[in-house]
């Protein structure tokens, strides 16, 4: 049998249709593109942890449930003690879990621009996926588009990034409580940037049996591990460990996280420096000819470019060794857009001064 003739008698159509989720090649140049912390540890907290590491059971099975780990986050987040978190590695697997549970029939609804996972694992699955605009003034929520559209398709799952993925905003209290209220299933508030924004939906999972707040620790300083966590009811939480795969967290991710997080004034440091730098970059950004950089409660920053000039500035930054992510192929809300991740202030002044050349260059 030829080989596409195999593919397409083997793969769903919803597959084949698909786009690989692409990473881009970032050696060489300054890594300004993926929303990591570009703050490494002190050589005395490394040698800590590689002495934890020492005596690791690495011959045997983790502990499916991550017992140790689960309980530290549980603490660190104040988690009352009738809600239970399950752990995913990263995000991604605790999204692709809960769409992986609903029907074949189910709808799911995220806004529009929103993190591409939301969109990748629904149609990778074969869901009805439907991303609703975010209101183009603002990039809040439109409440009035939100619910009509919980009222025709009454979605299984609504995905509110808070702060949003990509424009870096939070959307307004009223808005997210409109939805939250007006929505039959499943809400997820996914606060993969709470270290940099000072809200969160965890104090109120208590008040609406259908709400899960989402949670990662790659911003906060640890992506190389691959973890995140979501917490809820533990009836939900109960049906989501049914699909979960045994042994999903390996032993050297649970050790090392639990690790990481008794040192959380580290951290704490690490993120008062990043949101200070953000502050200095937003200023330098918005004092630039033809930029308008976006308010951002993350650890990176939406900025739109002169008409028709973000592809040409993207290549330019790149070329003079700065990468960064260009948004503007998504078009609509992001047309002309670029996002830069916030890094150390030498990598800070190293991006703002490419993009004043690439502006120059115009």
């Amino acid at each position: 049998m030829p080989q596409n003739d195999l593919i397409a008698a083997v793969f769903r159509q919803e597959v084949r249709a698909l786009s690989a989720y692409k990473v881009a090649d970032a050696a060489g140049l300054i890594k300004l593109d993926a929303m990591e912390n570009p703050y490494t540890w002190p050589e005395d907290i490394k040698a800590s942890w590689l002495e934890a590491l020492k005596d690791c059971p690495l011959n045997r099975y983790p502990d499916p449930e991550a017992k140790a780990l689960a309980a530290t986050l549980k603490r660190l987040n104040q988690l009352p003690d009738q809600f239970e978190l399950l752990l995913g590695n990263g995000s991604d697997e605790i999204i692709q879990l809960l769409l992986m549970a609903l029907p074949s029939t189910a709808y799911v609804m995220a806004p529009d621009p929103g993190f591409v996972m939301y969109k990748q694992l629904s149609h990778c699955l074969g869901l009805s996926y439907h991303g609703i605009p975010l209101r183009a003034d603002n990039f809040d929520l439109d409440v009035p588009a939100m619910l009509s559209a919980i009222e025709a398709h009454q979605p299984s799952v609504i995905f509110l990034a808070y702060p949003n993925n990509p424009t870096g905003n939070l959307f307004s209290e009223d808005a997210m409580l409109a939805v939250i209220k007006a929505a039959k299933g499943l809400v997820v508030i996914d606060e993969a940037y709470a270290p940099f924004a000072d809200a969160s939906f965890i104090g109120r999972l208590d008040q609406f049996d259908n709400l899960l707040v989402m949670r990662t620790v790659s911003k906060l300083g640890l992506a190389g591990l691959r973890l995140g966590y979501i917490a809820g009811s533990r009836a939900i939480i109960e049906q989501l460990n049914k699909i979960r795969l045994p042994y999903n967290i390996n032993i050297l991710t649970q050790i090392s996280a639990d690790f990481a997080l008794s040192n959380k004034s580290l951290f704490d440091s690490q993120t008062r420096q990043i949101c200070a730098e953000r502050a200095v970059v937003f200023e330098q950004l918005n004092g630039m000819d033809g930029i308008t950089a976006y308010p951002s409660a993350a650890n990176f920053i939406l900025f739109r470019t002169p008409k028709n000039q973000a592809d040409s500035i993207f290549a330019s930054l790149k070329e003079q060794g700065i990468l960064i992510k260009n948004l503007a192929p998504q078009g609509g809300l992001l047309s002309d857009c670029l996002r830069v991740t916030i890094g150390t202030p030498e990598e800070n002044k190293a991006f703002l001064a490419a993009l004043r050349k690439s502006l120059a260059g115009h």
